[in-house]
Formats: structure tokens, C-alpha cells, sequence
């Protein structure tokens, strides 16, 4: 009797340690769906429900509607599935390219989206970032169950058909993206390996920038069944028992006859350099059938980066918006190189290597890659030698590549990431070809700049780099007679000049230094003290005295000179200058008069970017306690637990590293300068385990928080108070220990 109450008691605690351990698993505090759908279909998260490693070359979803620029393959609001997608699309309002998808069916072969759909309801779906399963309705009433798994650069696939003959799989090799031009596709079925492999040249920002003739996303598609009967298909015809085929819009279809409960596996792999190179990427990485296996190697590498941070306190719904923030900081940018060698789309060849990709410049220099610094410090060098890579094959390191150079958006914020990491002594790359990058960057003015106007996502494969350079040396400003987006860009520059000079003091080039920290000023040329605002102005030197207003796509006012906004959303952009900013607008008084009109007026937009360090100026000015308190009031209006909970486009993980930097109590106002400023954090403690170089434990402790108090009375780093609202980089990761004691009522510190 003693030996099983022991046994009891033993069993009881096993029980109750592995629910304790699951509970506090980070990962179950991810929801996929965040971010996945909104008022509507151009202005929201812009996020799907993504299977796929850390960083990982090709992410795996469900797709319910064709994706293209502006439309992602998953949204929550849609109700049937069109195939399941191997994609390379980084963000709504870019691109895909290379990618394939399947559909598994039954009944006659139907080709046409629309068609082909299959139901589904959310109640028989389920994401995680591992793994995703969802059952599908057929025409006749039956149910296919599939999951999906997935490694680096391939996924596994369990499909559960109903039992009968007329069970498919529709391979979709190549989609028509446009009128304009033909995309090179091909398919071919191998009987008797039960494999299909092929290609296709598919690229929606194809218009955006150089052509690259040799660009393919190859596949190879293995099946754990031999086929009844197997045909391809181009544009809306089929072609039965025919094996191969090269055309733009085709695929593939093959047959099965399956018993009651019978289950057929499914392996895609992809490749940017071959159809054997592909081929050798499922040897690596998904070997066998096992798809259990491919689920728990996955979930480990998502543990593996999860771990290194842990919060404590809050409410459930602020634990999943945070950790589901990590999920996300952690996709881009992407590995591009398979296995010690990648395709390059930026001189249309193959290299021997590591490559990443996918890197939204005008949005991430911002959080996304400063979080990198502490997350993922690993991944830093090998990112900024890829952007190297790139000045190599290219020319000029990208603004955007998607995956080659695209034109969109504005600045060379490149400079802003390499000076970022340079500052925080990461040096694992050529530092004399960094600095000709960023030097090019900020002296020579890109082909025809006189010629073109360089208008956003301008149809040119010409690359614009600092599109109107040549007016910004000659003037100290962008001309908007001459340059679209006029303001934004001298803006922009002149925060890039600082960054340039950051680097040029490191390496001792003291002249480059003087000389771009006083074009580093520039902003100020754009200032029209008649108004209190960054205003366009002439060549001639004359502000213009009519502003063309307009509303865009996302029902947005859009000021001529300004880039995503009007008059608000780039008066603060001078990150680089707070306090030079502040002389400008006339001192501590009216500056911080024109911040409250800012978010009290309504003129504040959190889901676009430029505006994302704009609560952290309060510090500058003196009133740190309005930053804590504007903090705790837009974070809930713009982060919440539903899978319309994100106020604008992720962007590649910029919204979510702001939400995980503000969580923490601070924020990088202007990455490249190794400093954060003070917030107010949101958890009652956070640990950040960080890895080599730093290998440290660092614990961010705010235990009021859990109170409710959300304005700091002091803080201590190590025992030794801060006074100031400001920490350099250097020291958070070499502290033991980060304290806030917090108040219920607004506080003199940091004043």
C-alpha cells in the first residue's frame, strides 16, 4: 500500500511538472493567426500562419486566394483552400517568386482557383509555427485531412483522402502573373520514382527591377503511392498520360486509388540553383518519411531562439502578442544558400557561400535588426556580408531585394544596418568593402537621377539607390521639382549620412566623419519655419506654396514630398538630431506642444513606420513619464490577440520588434548610435538569455508592473542608478541586472 501511494504521489508530480512544462512552453503562446486578416484586404498585419524554421528559405502555408503584390496567399476571413503553397512572398506589398503549390482533391481535374476550392471551417484547422493541419470538404461531402511540416528548404505533407479512385494531387508549376510577359514553366511526371519535378521563372516584382534570364525556383515533389494515372495541364486544358511540358501557365495532376484510412505522403523540396540541387536539399533534410520527426526538429529550432528570452507576468493575451512578435522578428530576412553555395539574382549566377534575402531595408533598419543584434547575434555577420555579396554582384548593396533590386521605398537604409552592427563591435566582414558600400551609397548619384523623378515602385531597371543625390549634394535638400517624395528622401539621407559617419569615425577617417555628420543636418533645409513643418521645396530654394494632397490605397491622406503620410508623419524624423531638432522647432516647450498635437490630434499612425519612435522623444525634451504613459495607451490600440490584431503591415518584423523593444522598457530611436532610450516595460520580469558574443543573462525586472504602475519612479542597472533615460547598448549586455521601480503617478525621473 505504501509502494503505490508513493508511486501515486510520484505519477501525480510527473503530471503536474510536464502540465507546468507545457504551460510555460513559449511556444503555445504563439498565435499564427495574428496579423492574418483586417477591415481590408491591402491594409492590415499582412501576416499568414507560416510553417517553417527560423529564417527559413521557403515558408509553407495554406493558401486560400492567389497571392501578388497586395494580396497574401492566407487570409482568416476566407472559407476554402486553393492549394498549398511553398512561397518566398516576405510581406503583403511585395512579391513572390519561385514558388509551387498543390492541391489535394478529388474528382474531375478542375484548374480555375475558384473551382478548385475546397471548404474548410477554423474549427478543423490548426497553426503552429512547426506544423499546420486543416480538413478540407470535397464536392461530394468527403473530408481530406492534410499536415504539413517543414524543414529549412523543404516540407513533408500527411494527407488522410477519403476512400475511393477519383483522389488527386493538382500541381500548380507555374502561375500567369501578367499580360506583359511570358514566364518560363516546366513540368515533368516520373512514373516510376513517383516523383514530379520542374521549374518556373515566376517573379511579381519582375517590372520593379533587372532582368535576371536565369532566375528559376526549381522542385522536386516525391510521393509515397505510385499513381493510377498521371497527365499535365496548361492555361485551362488537360492533357491526359502526357508526361512533360514547358508553357507559362501549367502544372501537373496524378491520381491515386486509397483505402478507408489510408494515409499518403507527400515531400516538396525547393531549390534556387537546380533541380539536383534540390534533390540533394530532401536528402538533407527530410531523408525518410517521418513525419513526426520533421515536426520535432522544427519545433526545436523555434525552441532554440524562443528560449533565449522569457517574460513573466502580464495577462495571457500580452505573453501571445509578445511571443508571437518573436515568432516573427525571427522569418527575415531569409537563407538564401543552400548547403555552401546560393543563386545570386544580382549578377544571374551561382556562388559559393551563405546568402540571406528578403530584406525590407526602408521598414527593419528601425527594431527588426537591432533586436537581431541581441536575439540572433550569429545571424549579423552573415547578413552583412550577404549585403556585400550584393555590392559585389550588383553594384550597390539593395533597398529591398525581392530578391534582386527592386526600387522600392526610399534611402539606402543598408548603411543604417551595417553602421548598426559595426557599433555594437560586430566586425565578422570586410569593414574597408563596408565602408566603399556605404560611401558609394552616400556620394554617387544612380544612373539618369537629372532624368527620372524616381516615383515609387517606377516601372525602370535602372536602380535608383538615392534617387536625387545629385540635388542633395549640390542644394542640401531634395528639390520636389526634380524628385518625387522630396521631404522623406532629404530626411532619410541625412539620417544615412549618420550612419556613414559612424562607421568613418570607427575606421578612423576623420575627414568622412566631420563631413557626413554635417550633412547630417540637412534636415534642417527642409524645415519651413513659416509653418513648424518639413515642407517641399524648389530647386529655386522657394517652399511650395500649394501642397498636392491625395488619398491612397489604404484610405490614407498622402501630402506631395511625403512619403506614406502628410505634413505629421516625417516632422519627428531627425532621430540622428533629437536635440537639434528640438533648437529647430523653437525649444523643449513647443516641441513637446507639437508631440501632444501629434497623438492627441489624431495624427498619429503606428502602423506606418517613420512614426515608431516618435513616443520615445518625450525623453529628449523632458517629459520621459509622457513616453511610459503613451506607451501603455497605443500598445493595446495596435497589438492584440486576434488574427485582425495588428493596426498595419508587419513589414518583416518591424511592428513586432517594436512591440518586443517597448515590452522590454526601450527602444533603438536611432540604430547606429549604440544607444536605447527608456519607455516603460510591460511585464514584471523579462530574461534575456543571450548567446555568443555576449553569452550573459540579462534580467529586466519591473515588479509594479504587475500592479498596474506604469511610470518609473527609478532605475538601476547592476545597483547603480540611471538618472538619465538613456542606456548604451554595451552595457545592457554586459549587466546582471536591469530594475525599474515603477509608480502609479507620473514621476521626476529622467527629467
Amino acid at each position: 500500500m505504501k509502494l503505490n501511494r508513493a508511486l501515486l504521489v510520484l505519477v501525480c508530480a510527473c503530471l503536474y511538472s510536464c502540465a507546468r512544462e507545457n504551460k510555460d512552453d513559449s511556444l503555445n503562446y504563439i498565435n499564427s493567426y495574428i496579423g492574418s486578416t483586417g477591415a481590408t484586404d491591402s491594409d492590415y498585419g499582412g501576416t499568414i500562419p507560416a510553417v517553417a524554421p527560423p529564417f527559413a528559405m521557403t515558408q509553407w502555408v495554406a493558401m486560400t486566394r492567389e497571392n501578388f503584390i497586395s494580396n497574401n496567399p492566407y487570409n482568416y476571413r476566407d472559407t476554402t483552400i486553393i492549394g498549398f503553397l511553398g512561397t518566398h512572398q516576405p510581406a503583403i506589398w511585395m512579391g513572390d517568386y519561385g514558388f509551387i503549390s498543390f492541391l489535394p482533391s478529388s474528382g474531375a481535374i478542375k484548374i480555375a482557383p475558384t473551382e478548385r476550392a475546397l471548404k474548410f471551417l477554423h474549427k478543423g484547422e490548426k497553426a503552429t509555427p512547426y506544423s499546420y493541419s486543416v480538413e478540407m470538404q470535397n464536392k461530394a461531402g468527403g473530408i481530406i485531412r492534410t499536415e504539413m511540416a517543414s524543414s529549412q528548404r523543404c516540407a513533408i505533407f500527411n494527407i488522410r483522402f477519403p476512400e475511393g479512385a477519383d483522389n488527386h494531387l493538382f500541381i500548380e508549376a507555374s502561375r500567369k502573373i501578367s499580360e506583359k510577359r511570358e514566364f518560363e514553366g516546366f513540368v515533368k511526371i516520373l512514373p516510376e520514382s513517383n516523383e514530379i519535378i520542374g521549374y518556373n521563372s515566376d517573379r511579381h516584382s519582375f517590372m520593379l527591377g533587372p532582368d535576371i534570364p536565369n532566375f528559376k525556383g526549381y522542385f522536386v515533389i516525391q510521393i509515397s503511392k505510385p499513381f493510377t494515372k498521371s497527365g499535365v495541364w496548361k492555361n485551362n486544358e488537360l492533357f491526359d498520360n502526357t508526361l512533360e511540358l514547358k508553357a507559362d501557365h501549367l502544372g501537373a495532376f496524378v491520381y491515386f486509388d486509397t483505402k478507408k484510412d489510408e494515409t499518403v505522403q507527400v515531400k516538396i523540396a525547393t531549390s534556387f540553383i537546380s533541380i539536383d540541387q534540390a534533390r540533394q536539399n530532401l536528402k538533407n533534410e527530410i531523408p525518410d518519411w517521418n513525419f513526426k520527426k520533421v515536426v520535432q526538429q522544427n519545433r526545436e529550432e523555434w525552441k532554440k531562439y524562443l528560449d533565449r528570452i522569457n517574460v513573466e507576468g502580464g495577462t495571457e493575451d500580452q505573453k501571445i502578442c509578445f511571443y508571437t512578435a518573436v515568432y516573427r522578428t525571427l522569418q527575415y530576412p531569409r537563407i538564401f544558400s543552400e548547403y555552401g553555395h546560393y543563386y545570386s539574382a544580382f549578377d544571374d549566377k551561382i556562388h559559393a557561400g551563405v546568402s540571406y534575402n528578403d530584406y525590407s531595408l526602408w521598414d527593419t533598419f528601425r527594431a527588426e535588426h537591432p533586436w537581431i543584434t541581441l536575439i540572433a547575434p550569429e545571424r549579423v555577420n552573415p547578413m552583412i556580408q550577404t549585403l556585400l555579396q550584393m555590392y559585389d554582384e550588383g553594384g550597390w548593396m539593395p533597398k529591398w531585394p525581392n530578391p534582386t533590386y527592386t526600387n522600392i521605398m526610399i534611402g539606402t537604409h543598408s548603411d543604417a544596418v551595417v553602421a548598426d552592427a559595426f557599433v555594437k563591435n560586430f566586425r565578422g566582414y570586410d569593414l574597408n568593402k563596408a565602408y566603399a558600400a556605404v560611401y558609394k551609397n552616400a556620394m554617387t548619384p544612380p544612373d539618369n537621377d537629372t532624368i527620372m523623378r524616381w516615383a515609387d515602385r517606377e516601372e525602370t531597371k535602372l536602380y535608383e539607390a538615392r534617387g536625387g543625390l545629385t540635388y542633395y549634394k549640390r542644394l542640401g535638400y531634395v528639390p520636389a521639382d526634380k524628385t518625387a517624395e522630396s521631404v522623406s528622401r532629404t530626411l532619410e539621407f541625412a539620417y544615412d549620412d549618420y550612419c556613414v559617419a559612424q562607421i568613418a569615425k570607427g575606421l578612423g577617417k576623420t575627414g568622412d566623419y566631420n563631413y557626413f555628420m554635417s550633412r547630417s543636418k540637412n534636415y534642417r533645409n527642409v524645415f519651413n519655419p513659416e509653418t513648424g513643418f518639413m515642407a517641399a521645396r524648389n530647386s529655386n530654394g522657394a517652399f511650395l506654396k500649394q501642397i498636392q494632397k491625395r488619398i491612397d490605397e489604404s484610405n490614407q491622406e498622402v501630402e506631395e514630398g511625403i512619403t506614406e503620410g502628410g505634413k505629421w508623419t516625417y516632422l519627428f524624423c531627425a532621430m540622428q538630431d533629437v536635440y537639434g531638432l528640438i533648437r529647430l522647432m523653437g525649444g523643449n516647450e513647443k516641441f513637446t506642444y507639437m508631440l501632444d498635437q501629434n497623438f492627441d490630434g489624431g495624427h498619429f499612425q503606428h502602423r506606418n513606420e517613420p512614426g515608431h519612435h516618435f513616443i520615445y522623444l518625450y525623453n529628449y525634451a523632458g517629459q520621459p513619464w509622457k513616453a511610459q504613459e503613451k506607451i501603455w495607451e497605443h500598445t493595446p490600440l495596435n497589438y492584440k490577440n486576434a488574427p485582425n490584431g495588428l493596426s498595419g503591415n508587419d513589414d518583416c518584423g518591424q511592428m513586432s520588434a517594436w512591440l518586443i523593444f517597448s515590452s522590454m522598457g526601450f527602444y533603438p530611436v536611432c540604430p547606429g548610435s549604440g544607444e536605447y532610450v527608456i519607455g516603460s516595460p510591460m511585464f514584471s520580469k523579462i530574461t534575456l538569455n543571450l548567446p555568443a558574443p555576449y553569452n550573459k543573462k540579462v534580467t529586466i525586472s519591473a515588479p509594479g508592473v504587475a500592479k498596474g504602475m506604469k511610470y518609473i519612479k527609478s532605475l538601476r542597472m547592476d545597483g547603480k542608478p540611471i538618472t538619465k533615460p538613456f542606456i548604451r547598448h554595451d552595457d545592457l549586455v554586459k549587466c546582471d541586472e536591469l530594475v525599474f521601480e515603477m509608480s502609479e503617478t507620473p514621476c521626476d525621473w529622467g527629467k
